[in-house]
């Protein structure tokens, strides 16, 4: 999208009134997971879990799931949050506190497809991260997580052509973000841009939400961006996509993303990437178990 063209998205989504305000807790969940995990202060985690108290009951419950059996149940937040681990209970305060934005009577795509989906390329990307010797693995994490905000955005903002726009998605089997300019003139990482500029989300997180579907020239966004690019797209070939299959072959070794993480990681070319995109399979359970959970009754 040309500048002025988001600077015409970015008007006519500020005025709107429904607009999404950021989460509450938000901001403070994002300055307390911005440190290496091993640094998070757990006290700090469960005051913010303890501050909502449909996000406390959702860790009691969950922590008492069978997916995390216990010899004891957990009967407090803090037994809760530490018998889930960071991990978890951090994917949990995210996927509520925004998709408490929405109205569940406003969202168009299924929520539950739509956590799937970014729980799975934040995992990928903090790997991948990982392996190639990123040096902030959680920035990876936290980008792809957040990388499709946007669909909030479109949720709130265009819900009837945005419905438009994903039932051509998977009538035609296309990317969403093809069939959102076709149908709305611009995409999901045009208004999450808009909306993590509101949000003052860093700019470089905010760069991959905005980049991640048209990557261009790979040095623009730099590492971030190529690592979410590369990750939605490994999730969408791996049953970790929007809910439908798109029948598109992809050519890794020669995507834009890949070709610039090599030049600045030469330790990319080492890794077994058939072996590694088998290992997808293994995030694909784990996060549907998951997402499973939080959105099971």
């Amino acid at each position: 999208m040309k500048i002025e063209s988001l600077d015409r998205l970015r008007s006519r989504i500020t005025s709107i009134d429904a607009m999404p305000a950021i989460p509450v807790i938000l901001r403070p969940l994002l300055r307390c997971l911005d440190q290496p995990m091993e640094q998070v202060d757990v006290d700090k985690i469960v005051e913010l879990v303890s501050y909502d108290k449909s996000i406390a009951a959702q860790c009691l419950r969950i922590a008492n799931s069978a997916l995390f059996m216990r010899s004891a149940p957990a009967e407090t937040v803090r037994s809760a949050v530490m018998s889930l681990g960071m991990w978890r209970v951090r994917d949990l305060l995210f996927s509520n506190t925004l998709s408490q934005v929405i109205p569940a009577k406003r969202w168009v795509v299924d929520p539950a497809v739509f956590w799937r989906h970014s729980l799975g390329v934040a995992l990928v990307s903090r790997k991948l991260a990982e392996m190639i010797d990123y040096p902030d693995p959680e920035k990876a994490y936290l980008a792809g997580l957040l990388h499709d905000i946007g669909v909030i955005v479109n949720c709130m903002v265009a819900p009837d052509d945005f419905r438009v726009a994903s039932d051509k998605a998977m009538r035609e089997q296309i990317p969403l973000d093809e069939a959102e300019q076709a149908t709305l003139g611009f995409t999901h990482s045009d208004s999450g841009r808009v909306l993590a500029d509101a949000w003052k989300i860093p700019a470089d997180i905010a760069d991959a939400i905005e980049l991640h579907h048209q990557i261009g020239d790979p040095q623009r966004g730099g590492p971030l961006v190529a690592l979410v690019h590369l990750s939605d797209l490994l999730c969408r070939m791996r049953d970790l996509g929007y809910g439908y299959y798109e029948p598109r072959q992809i050519d890794f070794a020669n995507e834009p993303g890949w070709l610039y993480l090599t030049m600045q990681f030469p330790h990319l070319a080492e890794i077994d990437f058939a072996r590694f995109t088998f290992a997808l399979d293994e995030y694909a359970k784990e996060v549907s178990d998951l997402v499973s959970t939080v959105f099971g009754s």
